[in-house]
């Protein structure tokens, strides 16, 4: 057994799941591969504690992060896949920079079949016969593993705002512009990010193949994979975005990671070459200012344990695999940092074997899933429970806050109490704003008056907001309300105190 939280702080674990179709699915006898369908299984099924994920599900929807979907595959079978509102499964998604990636798997495909003659050849043999401005000698030393590692040594500058890339949209021809810019550096000296550098390579592929970097991939990459649904823009010559911009659903995104992780094999063939596939999960450039490292269009981060490497995309976008626990992650967003969730969903790993199957979890992460899929609850939205709840006193388990108990009232639809038991002591019943404004009262924990605001954020799930304002201290109440009590999660935003999880039951 092995616990991991810190695997996930990259890029974290994100939340899906598999309804249904159950471990009877992960007993399937003899390997298989996606190309036609995933399978799926329990989390426990495959070490993954289902409770910790239901857990990171309410953590991403209770606090708004913008996360557009989260698919997990362990061991070859799905074992989480969650579509946040309002992003919704089978739709296409920008994968951004995770596109650079790609562009590089298809350079070695391309490898493969001879359209290269290997990560050493020159853009200057590729581009023979064509005009190329400022070609020093140089320039006629960079290859396409400079191109794919980020050290052309082009005079093409990230800073600002990607200001090379853009100064290349402007222009006509965007491979002439990438190829004809003189050069600052000695090719594979140093790192510099250039996504028109991957443009350039997308257009290398198109000079060996004939074909667009798009057409090239659906006969000898997607095809293969069963990949049926992307979009792919292209420049006015018809070359491939090799930059941003592909387009794909999540679950075509996860084998792309399978691809990776098996080392570029897919059912009986070898679609990438093993020594390119190698080589791109290989440190070929050092990032300045970082102890990450650069592949081919790949970062890697081999100071963890485990290891793992991930394509990324502004936003949020990330295919990440940690071929030591046989996993790959994927996230799409819509501008949220993945890390923001791990130290949640860093929980949920928890071993290299079969965890006994968790019936109520399951049960509780489907629900966390349906509930991700669905639009918020209007402010004013009063849950059937309501009804069920208010007037009646919940004590509570040891905490944190040493809150001893508590209890909603709603009998009057507009103006729902709270009153709480700290300690020794009664605080309220208080005013509870439910429209997302605050209602303020006066005669707080230290004097000072107190904001109390509220929402139903499910049937069953009620969230408390209680700022002492002057005071500082800030307190979030999750209250999740099951047939024998409530579940109570406890937070408190500038970290007085730790975060808790405990229980409630009803007085008679």
């Amino acid at each position: 057994m092995f616990h991991s939280a810190r695997f996930i702080n990259t890029f974290s674990i994100a939340i899906a799941v598999l309804v249904g179709a159950g471990a009877s699915q992960a007993s399937a006898q003899g390997r298989y591969w996606p190309t036609h369908e995933w399978r799926y299984s329990s989390p426990e099924a495959q070490g993954l504690d289902s409770e910790a994920l239901a857990d990171a599900l309410d953590y991403v929807r209770d606090h708004g992060t913008r996360i557009h979907s989260v698919t997990i595959v362990r061991n070859g079978y799905i074992v989480l896949d969650a579509y946040f509102w309002p992003f919704q499964n089978g739709q296409l998604h920008d994968v951004a920079s995770v596109t650079k990636a790609v562009t590089t798997t298809l350079a070695g495909i391309a490898g493969g079949a001879g359209a290269f003659k290997g990560p050493s050849q020159t853009l200057a043999s590729i581009f023979a016969g064509q005009p190329i401005a400022n070609l020093d000698e140089r320039k006629r030393r960079m290859t396409l593993k400079h191109l794919m590692s980020m050290t052309s040594g082009l005079d093409c500058r990230a800073a600002p705002g990607e200001f090379t890339l853009w100064q290349m949209r402007e222009t006509k021809d965007w491979t002439q512009f990438m190829l004809d810019l003189p050069m600052r550096d000695e090719p594979g000296s140093r790192f510099e990010y250039c996504s028109g550098g991957m443009h350039l390579l997308s257009g290398a592929i198109t000079k060996a193949t004939g074909v667009s970097a798009l057409d090239f991939a659906r006969r000898k990459l997607f095809s293969p994979l069963g990949i049926r649904n992307a979009i792919w823009p292209a420049d006015a010559q018809g070359i491939s975005y090799g930059w941003g911009d592909l387009r794909l659903e999540p679950r075509d995104m996860a084998k792309l990671g399978y691809l990776w992780l098996n080392n570029g094999r897919w059912e009986d063939r070898q679609l990438v070459p093993t020594d390119w596939m190698e080589a791109a999960i290989q440190p070929q450039a050092l990032p300045p200012n970082t102890n990450q490292r650069y592949g081919y269009g790949l970062w890697l981060h081999q100071y963890r344990q485990p290891s793992e490497f991930e394509a990324v995309g502004r936003g949020g976008q990330r295919i990440t695999v940690i071929p030591e626990r046989n996993l790959v992650v994927v996230f799409t967003g819509g501008e949220f940092e993945p890390s923001d969730v791990g130290a949640l969903l860093g929980r949920a790993l928890k071993s290299d074997q079969s965890l006994p199957e968790n019936q109520s979890g399951t049960a509780r992460l489907a629900a966390a899933v349906r509930a991700a899929a669905m639009p918020p609850l209007p402010a004013s939205y009063i849950s059937p429970l309501a009804n069920k709840v208010s007037g009646r006193r919940y004590a509570l388990a040891a905490n944190p806050l040493n809150l001893k108990s508590f209890v909603l009232t709603f009998v009057d639809a507009a103006d729902p109490q709270l009153e709480l038991e700290i300690g020794d002591r009664r605080d309220g019943p208080r005013p509870i704003g439910l429209g997302g404004v605050p209602r303020l009262s006066s005669g707080g924990p230290s004097g000072l008056p107190v904001a109390v605001s509220g929402a139903w954020k499910s049937e069953d799930s009620f969230t408390i907001e209680y700022d002492e304002v002057g005071n500082i201290n800030a307190y979030r109440l999750r209250l999740r309300f099951t047939d024998t009590g409530v579940e109570v999660t406890l937070s408190e935003r500038s970290q007085v105190i730790s975060s808790a999880t405990f229980r409630g039951t009803p007085q008679r």
